[in-house]
């Protein structure tokens, strides 16, 4: 399974994320966690860092990852919005509620296929 993270923020951020998940001992052995870069715009020299990526196999825990990116997301100083996707489906994370947690947690245990209702389909 891909999972796809994007933070609306500036790009230490993003890499900020991408460490803490790497040092979460359950993520590290069901996997493999990278920054995705988009080509560069035209008139601008390198790449963006756009997202992070998360491939899973079959020990994936979906409660661990939502709850690791839940409690990065509770250190930063800004509020940054959080999008989780998986396939057609996405959803935020902006205040952390039990709610949102459960939520993101639903959109990624749901079977491939399923009619999910993500928010921010």
């Amino acid at each position: 399974m891909r999972i796809e993270v994007r933070v609306e923020s500036a790009d230490d951020e993003l890499r900020s994320l991408l460490n803490w998940l790497r040092k979460d001992p359950d993520l590290r052995r069901s996997a493999v966690v990278e920054l995705r870069e988009q080509p560069p715009q035209e008139g601008r020299m390198g790449s963006v860092a756009d997202i992070v990526q998360l491939v899973t196999d079959n020990g994936w825990n979906a409660a661990n990852f939502v709850l690791a990116l839940a409690a990065w997301k509770r250190t930063r100083p800004r509020a940054s919005r959080v999008t989780v996707r998986r396939d057609d489906l996405a959803d935020a994370l902006t205040d952390c509620s039990d709610q949102q947690i459960a939520r993101i947690i639903r959109l990624l245990e749901e079977e491939r296929g399923g009619g999910g209702e993500g928010a921010g389909r």
